[in-house]
């Protein structure tokens, strides 16, 4: 008999599931209560196939429905990771706002510059209540000093006002900042105008980061209240920390100190149907094993187009194709080291018999209880590839 059909054995897990443990002398004693619910970490056999970001990571993150289509005005800004987004869309053929380099607006020009929660809901206060801000807070990217010229204040408020998605992303919560006046730049600021006694570093806290989502949000609802906003967190880790500690553990606490900011104003205004969270951090933090090149800052491109394309899926009406999904899923396995490193490169020459040897390999992923899965998928892939082939062959007799 099944071992899944023995009578004892489902004893034992309705026992597991009311919380309650057999011991090897059949007895039975309590344990912890577990809810009525609850969801657990997915091991390696889980996270093999191409649903695993899906099905473990988007869970209780979708949209109600993919509001982005190709009429969809959309600007995203902040950390350099806005960037990524902004050029996928673009290549795709959405209206990103901020790919418009016609447009003198700051978050156009610099807009993956604004790596902090601070400088977003300025140009927020800026453009909707035109606030003003006592420092020069502001430089480009030659660490030139941008102003707080009318012309731009208008044209960011022009872009504001047409946009239906806005997709802020987070970088950092270290900051620099003017300390008379408490204004927080964007970066530093020159090395020719720091001064020691005026420009300060510190960590700034969950509770001000928290209180900057908020006024966003806040801003946002009042002056676009039909817009969206998607917040995400950049994977991408510190190039350099301020304190006396070292990088990798400041990133730690940079990064922290941002989902806290996050997960508390999500928890708040969610349910509001206003506010999203797109989880690209988790995602390259937990699904893939080596997903940055050697310099570990830069993602794979592989890596890169799988998230974008993940991100298509869910919030765009036209999204990929679930072939050309499970082609990007794994090229970005090879490419983190989960697969063999030559599937990338073969399924990006489209190397069908390359591929093919490989499934004669002993081994393709990086866990024997993993091969299996990896090895199947490789096939429905190659499978798939054929049949595209041998259809596109056909039609052109």
């Amino acid at each position: 008999m099944s071992t899944l059909l023995d009578p004892s054995a489902v004893t034992k897990a309705a026992d597991r599931v009311a919380g309650n443990e057999s011991t090897k002398e059949g007895r039975v004693h309590q344990t912890w209560f577990r809810g009525a619910k609850g969801s657990r970490p997915p091991k390696a056999l889980h996270m093999m196939p191409e649903t695993a970001v899906l099905d473990y990571v988007l869970s209780g993150w979708e949209p109600p429905e993919r509001a982005i289509n190709e009429n969809t005005k959309v600007t995203a800004f902040g950390s350099c990771f806005a960037a990524y987004i902004s050029d996928w869309l673009a290549s795709r053929h959405y209206n990103v706002l901020t790919r418009n380099k016609e447009s003198n607006a700051y978050v156009v020009s610099c807009g993956e510059g604004m790596v902090n929660s601070f400088v977003i809901r300025q140009q927020f206060e800026w453009a909707f209540e035109a606030k003003k801000f006592e420092a020069p807070l502001w430089h480009g990217y030659k660490a030139e000093e941008f102003g707080y010229d009318e012309d731009v204040r208008q044209e960011t408020l022009r872009l504001f006002n047409e946009t239906d998605v806005f997709i802020l992303t987070l970088g950092l919560s270290e900051v620099w900042y003017d300390e008379p006046t408490g204004g927080v730049f964007w970066r530093t600021l020159p090395k020719d105008k720091y001064d020691p006694e005026r420009h300060k570093f510190r960590v700034s806290t969950v509770e001000e980061n928290r209180e900057n989502l908020r006024e966003i949000y806040r801003l946002v609802r009042k002056h676009r209240p039909d817009a969206k906003i998607i917040l995400t967190l950049s994977p991408i880790p510190l190039i350099t920390t301020f304190r006396d500690e070292s990088c990798i553990s400041a990133n730690s606490v940079s990064k922290a100190v941002l989902r806290v900011a996050i997960d508390e104003v999500m928890r708040e205004f969610k349910d509001e149907g206003h506010i999203f969270y797109w989880p690209s951090y988790e995602i390259v933090a937990d699904i893939f094993n080596y997903p940055f090149k050697e310099d570990r800052r830069h993602l794979y491109k592989s890596v890169q187009d799988f998230i974008m394309m993940t991100f298509e899926r869910v919030w765009c009406e036209k999204g990929p194709t679930d072939h050309e999904y499970l082609r990007q899923w794994l090229r970005a396995k090879s490419a983190a080291g989960q697969l063999h490193e030559n599937v990338d490169g073969a399924i990006g020459n489209r190397n069908l018999s390359k591929l093919r040897h490989m499934l004669n390999r002993n081994r393709i992923s990086n866990f024997r209880v993993t091969d299996d899965k990896a090895k199947d998928m490789l096939l429905r892939f190659i499978e798939e590839e054929e049949r595209i082939a041998e259809a596109e062959a056909t039609a052109a007799e």
